[in-house]
């Protein structure tokens, strides 16, 4: 008798779980609350999936054998308290495509970087011949991926909601870039809760594994990989660290120095150490992980540089939705900037970005969202010139005529887009139509 699985959402995580599940010989339900896009109902009729939207069918749910929950939902909505109620099995798509693939896993979580260190990775890889999927977190499916091809390499960006919801996943090579707070609304405002979701991704690993991870920031992490830490501070014997501007990687006894990389920036050199272990892991040699880490480029939105005009470069760093990646893009800058700010305020503390700003390396801000008052009063003693902006037009236009030739805009919002956006991406895209419309 066939296994009945409900897969809880009908977004890219969940559409995938559902056509791998259809392949396997479960009975699917894509269960969601809301309205299904016509795009998805017609893949779910071409594989004969059932669905329902606008609401669950709380019977069927309860009496399923497997329930697989797209990562945007909370644990805390009815639907799901009352399947722990009958205590069916809860798991996370990236849980459900881990038993059904025999590829090596590279899993790469951290509040920031991870989406950059998981294309570096990847790029080595395929660079090196490899035969490579990038997937999860990322915006591409798991589970839809290995449902149609075998790959020997599996490279995952995977966040703390997917990891809250595994049971024996268990990659090859972890990764941990860092933990800072972020989305403390869905873990009881604990920073404590948050983490120990992350450090959720070495909770299977055994001796065979491996675990790179930031030893500056990560003192202790019980578990039962191989620990390969990465430090800034510190040289290290057996993993990576960066000394006298060049990262160096001992592993195994190899040892690798490399000193130009296409990514500038402090957390940018920790991305591309980061990348090059997990290569080395995979006995990559030396000279493909030099040139890979020299021609990569960077990610859309993530300290995307856009146009110069009249001298004043436009960076698009729209993904930069909490305050931690703003720190980070803003580290990275050489010139004078003029900073575009705001959005969402998700709990934002400010006082890491003060103590790196003044008004010597940051010209002006521009507030633009609805919370604007913690950004002025956070900045107020910093940087003299603090304006706002009603939307994107009147921010570009104001950033253009305040910059000088050899300035750089930043637009690093370190909020979340939602007061003005449906995402990052759209924000993106309409800092660069504005940027290219001066």
């Amino acid at each position: 008798m066939k296994s009945n699985i409900v897969i809880l959402g009908s977004g890219i995580s969940g559409l995938g779980a559902a056509i791998l599940a259809s392949k396997q010989n479960y009975n699917v339900l894509v269960s969601d609350s809301k309205y299904i896009n016509s795009e998805t109902k017609k893949i779910l009729i071409k594989n004969d999936i059932s669905w329902e939207e606008n609401g669950h069918s709380e019977q069927k749910i309860i009496k399923s054998d497997l329930i697989i929950k797209s990562p945007g939902i909370s644990s805390s909505i009815n639907i799901i308290k009352k399947i722990k109620e009958f205590k069916v099995p809860i798991i996370s798509e990236i849980e459900f495509a881990s038993r059904y693939t025999k590829a090596k896993i590279i899993a790469v979580t951290g509040t920031n970087g991870k989406t950059t260190t998981t294309l570096l990775i990847s790029k080595i890889l395929k660079d090196a011949g490899y035969n490579v999927l990038t997937a999860g977190n990322i915006g591409v499916s798991f589970s839809k991926e290995i449902a149609v091809r075998n790959y020997n390499y599996i490279v995952l960006e995977v966040s703390s909601f997917q990891l809250d919801d595994i049971i024996k996943f268990k990659p090859n090579v972890a990764v941990i870039l860092n933990i800072t707070a972020d989305h403390l609304d869905r873990y009881n405002n604990k920073f404590s809760d948050y983490k120990a979701s992350k450090l959720r991704i070495t909770s299977n690993q055994d001796e065979q594994d491996y675990l790179i991870y930031n030893q500056d920031q990560l003192d202790f992490i019980d578990t039962n990989a191989k620990k390969l830490p990465i430090s800034f501070t510190n040289k290290i014997n057996e993993g990576g660290y960066y000394h006298q501007n060049k990262i160096n990687i001992n592993i195994n006894n190899y040892k690798m120095t490399i000193q130009e990389l296409a990514l500038q920036g402090k957390h940018n050199t920790f991305n591309s150490m980061a990348a090059a272990m997990v290569a080395r892991v995979f006995d990559v040699s030396d000279t493909i992980i030099r040139q890979s880490l020299i021609d990569f480029e960077n990610v859309e939105h993530r300290l995307e540089y856009v146009l110069t005009v009249n001298g004043i470069d436009f960076i698009n760093d729209s993904k930069a939705t909490n305050v931690n990646a703003s720190w980070y893009a803003l580290e990275s800058m050489h010139k004078k900037c003029v900073w575009i700010v705001g959005g969402v305020d998700k709990g934002n503390d400010y006082s890491e970005i003060k103590k790196i700003i003044n008004n010597d390396n940051v010209r002006a801000i521009i507030c633009l969202g609805e919370n604007n008052d913690k950004i002025k009063s956070s900045f107020k003693h910093v940087v003299a010139d603090i304006y706002e902006a009603v939307n994107m037009k009147v921010a570009v236009e104001m950033s253009y005529n305040i910059s000088n030739s050899g300035d750089t805009v930043l637009l690093s919002p370190a909020c979340a887009s939602f007061d003005m956006y449906s995402n990052f991406e759209e924000r993106g895209y309409e800092f660069k139509k504005q940027v290219r419309s001066l």
